[in-house]
Parts: C-alpha cells; sequence; structure tokens
C-alpha cells in the first residue's frame, strides 16, 4: 500500500511539472520544442494546419497553442486583446512558432490596418471544424479592440 502512494504521488509529480512546461490544450507552457529552421521564402500550404505553439516573451517565457491563418502568403494568429500571450507581444516582439516539427524565430507585428480581412479569413478558416467555439468570435465588424491580429514576420 506503501508503494502504491509512492507510486501516485510520483505520477501527480510528473504531470504538474509536464503542465508547467509544455503546452496542454489552453494551458501555457514553457518549452516549445522542435527544430530551429530558417524562415522559408515562402510558407508551406497552412489550411490543413489547425494549431501551431507561439512561444512569446517574459521573465519566464510562455508557449501556446493557437490558431494560424495564411492570407496573401503571410501567416497570422489572433486572440482575445485581454489574453496574456496577447498582453506580452503588446506593440510588437520577437516569438518562435512551431509548425510541425521546425521551429522559427520571428517577429509578431500588430496589424492596425486591414486586420478585418485578416480576421474574417481566420473565422472562414475554423468556422467548419470549430462552429461552436467561432460562434462566440465578434463579428469583424465589432472585434475592435476586443481582437489583437498579430502577423509573423521574419525576424
Amino acid at each position: 500500500m506503501k508503494y502504491l502512494k509512492v507510486a501516485a504521488a510520483i505520477v501527480v509529480v510528473v504531470l504538474v511539472v509536464v503542465a508547467l512546461v509544455a503546452p496542454i490544450g489552453p494551458l501555457p507552457g514553457f518549452f516549445i520544442g522542435g527544430t530551429p529552421t530558417p524562415v522559408p521564402a515562402q510558407w508551406p500550404d497552412t489550411s490543413g494546419t489547425d494549431e501551431i505553439t507561439l512561444r512569446v516573451p517574459g521573465t519566464l517565457p510562455r508557449s501556446v497553442i493557437i490558431w494560424v491563418i495564411e492570407y496573401e502568403g503571410d501567416l497570422y494568429v489572433a486572440g482575445a486583446s485581454g489574453s496574456g500571450w496577447v498582453e506580452r507581444i503588446g506593440a510588437g516582439s520577437p516569438v518562435e512558432m512551431r509548425l510541425e516539427d521546425n521551429t522559427y524565430s520571428l517577429n509578431a507585428v500588430p496589424v492596425t490596418v486591414g486586420w478585418e480581412l485578416v480576421l474574417t479569413a481566420y473565422i472562414d478558416k475554423y468556422r467548419p471544424d470549430y462552429p461552436e467555439i467561432v460562434a462566440e468570435f465578434p463579428s469583424p465588424q465589432e472585434a475592435a479592440g476586443q481582437i489583437a491580429v498579430f502577423k509573423l514576420e521574419r525576424s
């Protein structure tokens, strides 16, 4: 019985450590993983890619799993203006993005002009597979101040 309690405690500790260091679902982590890779001249087709891992700066950097959209050859991410990762990027910041097994060093730059078109493409991409989640998004006309859109650029 004593060994069973010790084994259970070890399992709990391992799960807590994993949850703190690796992003799991909506919970941020620290590590991003992947192979450091130069940014390609042209991004691969991401229409079938639902999620990427994005590592944003901070005293302890935060890695989050988020959606990504390719729009006119560039990659974009969007999030609620008050979310932790969005606040860490602020007016722009270096980030790391993991796409499949490749990790890219990029800059996340706020989109202040034409963001409505990007957000519309974002909604159109994810609505078929995630209708309940997308239904909670504000429309592009109502999203000003609620949603931040960032272009992921070569650093």
